[in-house]
C-alpha cells in the first residue's frame, strides 16, 4: 500500500513570515491579547503599590519612586494606551456580536480606528489627568 503524500502547510496564521501575510484584522486581534496581558501586569504593579503603602514605609518609598520616575511615567502611559486599546477591542467585539461591521473592509477600518482611538484617548487622559 502506498504512503499518502503529506502537504506542508502552515500550522497557524500566527506564523507571521514567509507563510502568512499580516493583515489589519489579525494584527488588531493579536494586539488585543497582548494588551490584555499588559493590563494584568499593570494591575499587579498597582496592587503591589497599595500593599507596600499598607505594609512598610520604606517599601512604599521604593515602589512609589519607581512609579513617579520618568520610567514609571512612560510605563503608566503605555499601560493607559493598552487599557484603552483593549477596551476598544472589546467594543469592537460587541459590535460584531450585534451583527454589524462584519465585512472585511469594515473590519480593517475598525482595526485602524482602534490604534488611532487608543492613541487619542491616551493623549486626552495624560493631558486631563
Amino acid at each position: 500500500m502506498a504512503e499518502p503524500k503529506r502537504v506542508e502547510r502552515p500550522l497557524s496564521p500566527f506564523m507571521i513570515g514567509p507563510y502568512y501575510r499580516p493583515q489589519m484584522t489579525s494584527i488588531s486581534s493579536i494586539m488585543v491579547r497582548i494588551t490584555g496581558i499588559a493590563t494584568l501586569g499593570t494591575v499587579a504593579l498597582l496592587v503591589a503599590w497599595l500593599v507596600a503603602a499598607a505594609s512598610s514605609e520604606s517599601l512604599f518609598a521604593s515602589i512609589n519612586w519607581l512609579l513617579t520616575s520618568l520610567f514609571g511615567d512612560l510605563l503608566l502611559t503605555a499601560a493607559t494606551w493598552a487599557i484603552w486599546y483593549h477596551a476598544l477591542g472589546r467594543l469592537r467585539h460587541l459590535i460584531w456580536d450585534l451583527g454589524y461591521c462584519v465585512e472585511v473592509k469594515a473590519n480593517e477600518v475598525m482595526g485602524l480606528g482602534m490604534f488611532i482611538g487608543a492613541t487619542v484617548l491616551t493623549l486626552v487622559t495624560v493631558i486631563v489627568v
